[in-house]
């Protein structure tokens, strides 16, 4: 029997955190927009006190967001966080920025630390290398093939996380690209809002391809026109021993959330316990997942089965 990953979700709020444990997640990420990039929902430090709670009492984890980009306007803020973080009793920090390395190093030793650059986490060199540094996980970049995936894990000396399910971030700018492009068409900014619940899209009629498009305080996001979905081939990950799965759940509703999580949570036990019935079963579980997505969301592999050019 193989080594069972866990199943990690992104949810917007604390009733989605209790419903997504009940359908088998096992940790959490969650966060303030201040300091975390593209949560799925804001979560106040009363919040993740709560969710710990909640977590803690199911033998589950909660993983804080602190993988924004930090400008020296926002360093001296970090060790009273990281402090109440520690105090919170959160299972793990999820940065990117050296600056929260070092704070930590300093505020909170003891907090476990995940590496996660969204981008340049692409071999298992570097994730060790971070690794040496405090990180007890490396967070894989969305853009490696399987075979990457399965070659750094055989090589890292760290934990591996890769998401395999919902959007991706395709681009990111600290500028407020869409605010600006209102301004110069002389709209009152103020009335059009540009966060993630207005629901603005990108359109690119060449592709029929709808990409999401919103503002926050860490500059323009723009997200993946397709949900990448993985759920029929997990076998080689786990035969890899891959530590985590993440589903990502920003723009999605709970009750969505939640069927996925349940859908994913028996895939891995299936294919941890008996691989065989899980070869007879995947396709079944390809397309309930098909069948869950909003409309205008296909499904996609991603990047796993996509050529890498060198």
């Amino acid at each position: 029997m193989n080594k069972k990953p866990e199943l990690l979700v992104t949810p917007k709020d604390l009733d989605a955190v209790s419903r997504v444990f009940a359908a088998g997640a096992d940790a959490v990420i969650i966060g303030e927009e201040r300091y975390g990039l593209r949560l799925a929902g804001e979560f106040s430090r009363d919040d993740i006190r709560a969710a710990v709670t909640i977590a803690h009492e199911q033998g589950k984890q909660v993983y804080v967001a602190m993988n924004a980009i930090f400008h020296n306007d926002k360093v001296a803020e970090l060790a009273d966080y990281v402090a109440f973080l520690k105090e919170a009793d959160v299972d793990a920090i999820v940065f990117g920025d050296p600056a929260v390395l070092m704070t930590v190093r300093q505020v909170a030793p003891e907090m476990r630390l995940h590496w996660n650059t969204e981008t340049t986490a692409t071999n298992w060199y570097t994730a060790n290398y971070w690794g040496k540094k405090g990180a007890a996980r490396a967070v894989l970049a969305r853009e490696l093939s399987m075979d990457e995936i399965v070659e750094i894990k055989e090589n890292a000396e760290v934990e591996i996380e890769v998401q395999v399910h919902g959007m991706t971030c395709m681009f990111q700018s600290k500028r407020t690209l869409i605010g600006n492009y209102m301004q110069f068409q002389g709209k009152n900014l103020t009335v059009e809002r540009r966060t993630k619940d207005r629901q603005l899209w990108l359109y690119d009629a060449e592709r029929e391809a709808r990409y999401p498009i919103f503002e926050d305080e860490n500059g323009t996001h723009i997200m993946s026109p397709n949900d990448m979905c993985i759920i029929d081939e997990l076998e080689e990950m786990i035969e890899a021993g891959v530590d985590s799965f993440k589903i990502d759940g920003i723009l999605k509703e709970t009750d969505y959330l939640e069927k996925v999580t349940a859908l994913y949570r028996e895939a891995i036990d299936l294919c941890t316990a008996v691989q065989e019935q899980y070869e007879d079963k995947k396709e079944i579980f390809l397309s309930e997942a098909e069948a869950l997505q909003p409309q205008n969301r296909k499904l996609d592999t991603g990047f796993f089965f996509k050529e890498t050019v060198y």
